[in-house]
């Protein structure tokens, strides 16, 4: 049971493009009775995440409550960054009810609970739950997991065998050290794929825990907040792949930023990284464009093959309307020369 007098901290984990901003921006604007503070850790140096909720903040949560950290993962940079953010929220007057830790998609979520043991803060800080995110459709083809049956029985035969993969250790560590999964994006896995999905979920994890459908972020605040689980103090029950390390690299992923120009049609672009994703197994890219003749700014989010795009706000009076975009890929995936090549070619291709 957690210690009620101290502050409580949901740390909300979940892999690239899992909908963990789509569910912080819904608990900011239904906070049930609460008033909450938000940390984003991205993983490059553009604030996409940080920047759409705060514009989506509201009394209950301030834009003065919504900090980023973009300078690597938090649980790697406690003593420079995370701390003294821990201990700015806390001094906020009034102060926060609740703090939400959004972690980067490569993030691995142990380490940062280990962080709540620092002396600093231990003694003013719990961590109430961990929340995982998972895509249902992307679970259910088997992009993050392995498939735990195959691999189990070629284990038996060859112990040297070795099939985890960056992905999958990610996957698995995220799953493991939760409270409860959100599984996001039923309506794109479909019934048989949420099924899938439910069955790798409950391979991964290595205790029961529920797991429940969410679509859009939508989630009553009290079925994920107020969760008492004190996690910082169950390490033993959340086991990692990484245990036993004196730490953990995040080298198997790397992200690029590449500037684009402005655009005479996002189908274009939207091609673009459709192909690139196909072709070069690009993750996730994400951040935003400007459309020629548009007043407003093109906000793009993609998930491997799978783009979205809407016009979120009109560019500011003195902002250069020039486009900006996170790609995210495994190590030797990457490879910026072809990138920033395709996404100059998707400019060429509008201005014709």
């Amino acid at each position: 049971m957690s210690d009620l007098s101290k502050l409580p901290v949901t740390v909300i984990t979940g892999f690239l493009g899992s909908g963990k901003t789509t569910l912080v921006r819904q608990l900011m604007q239904n906070p049930g009775g609460k008033r909450l503070a938000v940390i984003v850790n991205e993983f490059g140096d553009v604030g996409v995440d940080g920047e759409i909720l705060k514009s989506c903040a509201i009394p209950d949560c301030p834009a003065e409550n919504i900090m980023e950290l973009a300078n690597g993962c938090i649980c790697c940079t406690v003593a420079d960054d995370f701390i003294p953010t821990i201990e700015a929220l806390m001094a906020l007057d009034p102060r926060p009810d609740h703090i939400l830790i959004e972690t980067s998609g490569l993030a691995l979520p142990k380490p940062l609970l280990k962080a709540f043991d620092w002396p600093d803060i231990r003694s003013k800080i719990t961590v109430d739950g961990v929340i995982a995110l998972a895509d249902a459709e992307a679970v259910a083809a088997g992009r993050f997991a392995t498939d735990v049956a195959r691999v189990d029985a070629q284990r038996l035969a060859d112990d040297s065998i070795d099939h985890e993969t960056p992905l999958s250790e990610v996957f698995g560590d995220q799953i493991s050290c939760a409270d409860i999964i959100l599984l996001t994006k039923p309506d794109l896995a479909g019934p048989e794929g949420v099924a899938r999905a439910k069955e790798i979920v409950a391979a991964e994890s290595p205790r029961p825990i529920p797991v429940i459908e969410v679509a859009e972020g939508m989630i009553d605040p009290r079925i994920i907040l107020g969760l008492e689980a004190a996690a910082e103090d169950d390490l033993d029950a959340r086991p990692s792949h990484h245990d036993g390390a004196d730490d953990h690299e995040h080298d198997d992923f790397e992200s690029i930023v590449v500037d684009i120009p402005e655009l005479a049609d996002p189908a274009d672009l939207v091609r673009v990284i459709e192909g690139l994703a196909r072709d070069h197994n690009i993750l996730r890219i994400k951040g935003h464009a400007a459309v020629t003749g548009k007043p407003m700014r093109l906000l793009v989010q993609a998930v491997g093959a799978r783009v979205r795009h809407q016009f979120d706000r009109p560019w500011a009076p003195n902002e250069a309307r020039q486009g900006r975009l996170v790609v995210i890929a495994e190590h030797d995936d990457i490879n910026a020369d072809v990138i920033r090549a395709a996404l100059g070619a998707a400019r060429a291709q509008a201005a014709e």
